[in-house]
């Protein structure tokens, strides 16, 4: 007996068993990854190995074996004169100093004690961060700068300046350990 649709409804489906079923991503993938690999291994089985394994104990017996050449004696090669360091000149180098302790006028103190060996200080604030030690940060073309500072503060770290410190002066960020 053959079932006819009744009005309004919709004719049932027969169910089609042909069709295209597609493989999952991970399986694409995978074959891919598989395709790749076997393309890598035969293009390059053919090259010597281009790793080598390095031993400290090589590089020592290395570096003990004697060579060939004699080496020169101090009167044969010349000595390099020297480079003279350039002179920092204090006064024409701006400094910034920040108080990142809970000291108070910690960074007025040592601005005044800065302005006094000749270093010409534009300015004093609080600093927001941590820090671990009271530090002189320079920018690159002020490092011997920044090393003098220090030496004439008395403080012991030193490092590039970073963020947004400016990059045409010195920023001192003082800690409680500032020397005082």
């Amino acid at each position: 007996m053959a079932s006819f649709p009744s009005p309004g409804r919709p004719a049932p489906r027969r169910r089609d068993e042909r069709g295209v079923a597609f493989p999952s991503p991970l399986v694409m993938l995978s074959v891919l990854a598989v395709a790749m690999a076997s393309i890598t291994f035969v293009a390059t089985r053919d090259q010597a190995p281009t790793e080598r394994r390095v031993d400290t104990a090589t590089i020592a017996s290395a570096d003990q074996t004697p060579s060939a050449e004699p080496t020169p004696t101090e009167a044969e090669t010349p000595s390099p004169e020297p480079k003279p360091k350039p002179q920092v000149k204090r006064g024409e180098v701006y400094v910034e100093v920040y108080n990142n302790s809970g000291i108070r006028g910690l960074a007025a103190e040592t601005a005044t004690k800065a302005t006094g060996v000749g270093w010409a200080v534009v300015g004093e604030d609080n600093w927001q961060g941590l820090i671990p030690t009271s530090t002189v940060y320079f920018p690159p073309r002020l490092k011997a700068a920044g090393k003098q500072l220090a030496l004439d503060l008395g403080i012991k770290r030193t490092a590039p300046a970073v963020g947004v410190m400016k990059r045409d002066r010195l920023t001192i960020i003082l800690t409680a350990d500032a020397p005082r």
